[in-house]
């Protein structure tokens, strides 16, 4: 017995060292995944101010523009050592995000700050001479979304260009692709010609680089115009990852848009954008779940959420609705539909889906065809999809198969894009 209870008390006493190392392990681990993201916001205040110090800065930033206590950066910078904030600059949607999408907005005073407010969604969309004249540095805070289309993207880039053009800094403070840095879907603008504020430079639809590194590579392909390049400084994230989706990075979440009101609507806005170019009802705006759903008046929900399903897409989950939007013109009118849940849905095929859901929608109801009901919005569904080809593909026989072909990215992109990468 004695023997027996040694035995067994020196083998636990081998195991000790041992399970004393994977105990080690787990809690680095665990530690390693809890470690929060760090904004360039963040990161900014964390040294102390020092790409600024001395300067006198104008700010571009809107609501999203926060830390993870969410104070503003307006606030902030206001009350930064050695630091002189001097201009407020608002993109779509405006500085405190009032305006609806595609509204016009006006310069104006804000009332917090006593500063002047330069509208960058209005008469101008580039800073003029007159608004820089008195700036040393222009830093950029805005979230976006990892989307093409979205107007953050192009205003940035104007923004570098008149720095350039007037020999001043740009510091990008960074902030996470919502999407991840490894989801690259569609592909580039058909030509130069088709650039416009929603497909600014030849990116796919689906990026995968944060704002920052977006600014790096504007600077290294010479994309602003004449080929100049910013004096520019991107403040990176630390901690961020390009396998993070924005709910692994800890961050708050603050509507980027009116129309993006929590983070796992940044996937659905890929996810159905481009079709809502025609009719923003058939995507949900107008009703609680912007661009959740696909549907239309007389729609037929269970037998659509059948079909969908039907089309095997790994990832995908729908379950039949109807609604009645609130808003916009079809205010009132009963919508059948499918709600779209996304949160697996692998790469290549999140852009697409708009195009699944919508053949299938027009098969089994033909006169909900959106493209015959809304010829006036084709200029603008083009600009969004970077030309008419696609367009036309679809028309032939409303099959998203015929557009698949059109919608590969590019391999060179993904070999340039590496170039500008921030994280691994």
């Amino acid at each position: 017995m004695l023997v027996s209870t040694l035995t067994y008390n020196s083998q636990r006493l081998r195991l000790l060292p041992q399970a004393a190392v994977l105990l080690a392990m787990m809690l680095l681990s665990c530690a390693v995944d809890a470690a929060p993201v760090r904004t360039g916001l963040e990161q900014l205040v964390q040294d102390d101010f020092a790409v600024l110090r001395g300067k006198r800065v104008g700010l571009i930033t809107n609501p999203t523009g926060v830390d993870r206590e969410l104070r503003s950066s307006i606030d902030i910078l206001a009350k930064a050592p050695g630091v002189k904030l001097i201009a407020l600059f608002g993109p779509e949607h405006g500085l405190r995000g009032d305006h609806a999408a595609g509204d016009k907005v006006q310069d104006a005073i804000d009332g917090p700050t006593g500063l002047p407010i330069y509208s960058l969604y209005g008469q101008q969309r580039k800073p003029t001479p007159q608004m820089l004249a008195n700036v040393d540095a222009l830093v950029f805070d805005i979230q976006d979304i990892g989307v093409r289309s979205y107007t953050f993207l192009a205003t940035l880039g104007l923004v570098m260009e008149a720095a350039a053009e007037q020999d001043k800094e740009v510091i990008v403070l960074d902030r996470p692709n919502p999407l991840g840095g490894l989801r690259v879907e569609g592909p580039l603008l058909e030509d130069a010609r088709a650039a416009s504020f929603v497909a600014p430079y030849p990116v796919p639809y689906v990026h995968g680089l944060t704002l920052g590194e977006l600014a790096r590579m504007i600077n290294g392909e010479r994309w602003l115009a004449g080929g100049i390049r910013a004096k520019l400084t991107v403040v990176p994230m630390k901690g961020w990852r390009r396998t993070m989706r924005f709910v692994d990075t800890k961050l708050p979440w603050v509507p980027t848009s009116p129309h993006l009101p929590q983070a796992h609507v940044a996937p659905l806005y890929a996810a159905t954008g481009i079709i809502g170019e025609l009719d923003p009802n058939l995507i949900g705006v107008g009703y609680t779940l912007p661009f959740e759903v696909v549907a239309a008046p007389e729609v037929n929900a269970e037998k659509l959420a059948a079909a969908v399903s039907a089309l095997g897409i790994a990832g995908l989950k729908v379950r039949p609705i109807y609604f009645k939007p609130y808003y916009m013109g079809g205010a009132g009118r009963l919508y059948g539909g499918v709600q779209l849940y996304v949160d697996e849905l692998p790469a290549g095929e999140l852009t697409l889906l708009q195009f699944r859901v919508l053949s299938e929608m027009i098969r089994l109801h033909p006169q909900t065809n959106p493209f015959t009901h809304n010829p006036s919005r084709f200029d603008m569904f083009d600009k969004v999809v970077g030309g008419p080809s696609l367009r036309a593909a679809f028309a032939k026989r409303w099959s998203a198969a015929d557009i698949e072909p059109l919608w590969q990215t590019p391999a060179h992109f993904q070999e340039r894009a590496r170039r500008y990468h921030l994280y691994r």
